[in-house]
This record gives C-alpha cells, structure tokens and sequence, in this order.
C-alpha cells in the first residue's frame, strides 16, 4: 500500500508529540550478571549501552499516560476535545478492555472513540495512517496516537539472543488539521510468511496459557535472529526508496531521518544504501534499546527537545516488525493552523 496524500483535501499533520520512559536503567553490565554475554558483545552487534524497564506494577497504559499529557499539552489541545484515540502497542494492559479505552478514560477525553493496534515494532506508522485517514476525510477532528510497550513483560530474561535487545516506553502524537505541509505519503506492507520469525508463540487462542506454555516458556518473545535482520535490512530500504519516489521526493530532499530503533546496524544499512547523510539521522537505541510501537515518538520528542524539528523540516520515518510488517512516512514538519 502506497500513496501520495498530499492534495486530497483536508492537510493534517502533528501538532504535539510527547514521550515517557520508566525511571529504571538496565546496563549491559546489568545483563553480564544475568546471562552469558558481553558489553562488547551486545554494542557491537546492536549498538545499546542501556534501556529501560517498567517497575513490576506499570502496565502500558502508566507508560502512555505521561506521553499522552505531553503530547496534548505541546498541541494545545484539552482532552475533551480529542475524538479519537489509538494506542499502538503488543503488550496491552489486558485483552480486553482496549488500552486505548483506559488510557482516554484516564485523560478524560470522554468524547473519543477508542481501540488498540497491533502491527509490532510498525505499529505507531499503521496508527498514524489510521488517523490519518480518519481526520483527513473529517470523521475525526482531534486524534491522539500513541505507541506503548512494556515488553520487559514478555522477555525471556534467560535467553540472550533476545534479552539484550528490548525495553520499555512510551511515546504520543497530536493530529490535526494544518495550514500547510503535514503528512504527504505512506507506504505500509506486511507480509505473514515471516510471521513465525518474531513472535510470541503462546497467549492467544490458538496456543492459550497452559502449563505446557509454561514449561516451554512459550509465552515470551521468540525470534530468528538472522532473517528477521534480512527482512528489516531488503525492506527499510524499499520502503523508503518507493515513498520518496511517489511523493516526488528524493534522499536529497529529506532534512530528518527518523528510523524505528531495531538495531544499529539495520539502521546503519538503511542509511549507507539510501545514500542518506548520516549527520540526518536520529538514534538513540544506545540508550533506550527497541521500544517498538514507541521508539519513533520517543525519537520525535527527542527531536523536538534538541530543536531538529522546525517549520518546514522535512521527516523521513520508517519501521519493521513483528507480522512481518514494515511503513514509512514522509512529511513536512508544520505548525498548528
């Protein structure tokens, strides 16, 4: 799915983003004592120092509450008048209710409609294209998404090819309608063959918790290592390459390129091979590990704080995960109209 947006009627685009992440840091040296692996090992491989973890009673719906207050406040917009609310997220407080339904409850934003999404580590591009669409065509005025995980929750924290990987956090956006720029094009794909690669095996209905699941420790993330970095390295690139080309854009035109902090190393493929200038290029996956849903709307407060984002800046967004999904975004920083 491909599509240059730009001149189909109503202009939207991010008006606030705001982020949280939990108070407790886990060092490599922290994983040392867990599991037989390295600091220089783990950095050399995936490029994190540290991430953080949930304390034992946060949930996702902690987590996305202080993202979700930032981003409003940033937008100027008073929950009341949001009218729709996504949350992103693999690791959702229960089944059912929604995450999404507590987390507007909580803000008060008694008015919105509201559901969960999941699409792994994409989930926060598939929202944004969601409320996109919902706000574009005028069914929606005021949307808040957010991407929260607690993956802590579904780590194995014995098995080192993916304990050193993930951590948790939050992080949220405004949408709206704008003056000018906003979001031009999408390009979203998914593709189930490579669903066994990373999942999480146990849990829903097709395996429910048992004490098999237990025993087998099949309830916890399970991940072929090798071709999931395939997979993210081929598609980070296609991606990106067949937005720009539809947006009429190139490499040269992008002034930010945010990407889903996986692995340094997927990163650094994308960018030695779209030819973009690294100095363009935001990570913070040294210091927050793969957050999923939330790693790009904690990289675009992150952005936003060390003033990478100014009218006009034009953003370059893209993600692989879980289903296997992956979706770029590409648009044009812009003001609230």
């Amino acid at each position: 799915m491909i599509g240059n947006v730009s001149g189909n009627g109503i202009t939207v685009g991010i008006t606030g983003v705001g982020s949280y992440v939990p108070d407790k840091v886990l060092t490599n040296a922290d994983l040392e004592a867990m599991v037989d692996t390295s600091d220089e090992w783990i950095t050399s491989r995936t490029g994190i120092k540290e991430r953080r973890i949930a304390a034992p009673t946060q949930a996702a719906s902690d987590l996305a509450l202080p993202a979700a207050r930032e981003a409003l406040e940033a937008a100027g917009v008073d929950p009341q008048d949001l009218d729709l609310v996504i949350v992103a997220t693999a690791t959702p407080d229960m089944l059912f209710p929604a995450t999404a339904a507590l987390v507007a409850d909580e803000l008060g934003a008694k008015k919105a409609a509201a559901y969960d999404l999941l699409a792994g580590c994409t989930g926060f591009v598939y929202a944004l294209s969601q409320a996109y669409g919902m706000v574009a065509t005028g069914l929606s005025k005021r949307a808040l998404i957010v991407g929260t995980e607690v993956l802590s929750k579904i780590t194995n924290w014995q098995d080192r090819s993916t304990c050193i990987l993930f951590g948790d956090g939050s992080g949220a956006a405004v949408l709206e309608p704008v003056g000018s720029g906003g979001i031009v094009g999408f390009e979203l794909g998914a593709d189930g063959a490579g669903g066994p690669d990373l999942c999480v095996p146990a849990g829903g209905s097709r395996r429910p918790v048992s004490p098999e699941v237990l025993e087998e420790e099949a309830q916890f993330i399970k991940m072929n290592g090798a071709e999931v970095f395939r997979f993210a390295t081929r598609i980070m690139v296609t991606s990106a390459e067949e937005l720009l080309a539809a947006c009429g854009a190139t490499v040269d035109d992008i002034d930010l390129y945010v990407p889903h902090q996986a692995n340094k190393r997927i990163v650094d493929h994308a960018v030695k091979n779209l030819g973009l200038d690294p100095q363009k290029v935001l990570m913070n996956i040294d210091r927050y590990g793969n957050t999923s849903s939330a790693s790009i709307p904690i990289c675009l407060t992150e952005a936003r704080d060390k003033g990478l984002l100014e009218e006009g800046t034009r953003v370059l967004v893209s993600a692989v995960g879980a289903g296997l999904t992956w979706g770029s975004v590409y648009m044009i920083w812009t003001s609230r109209n």
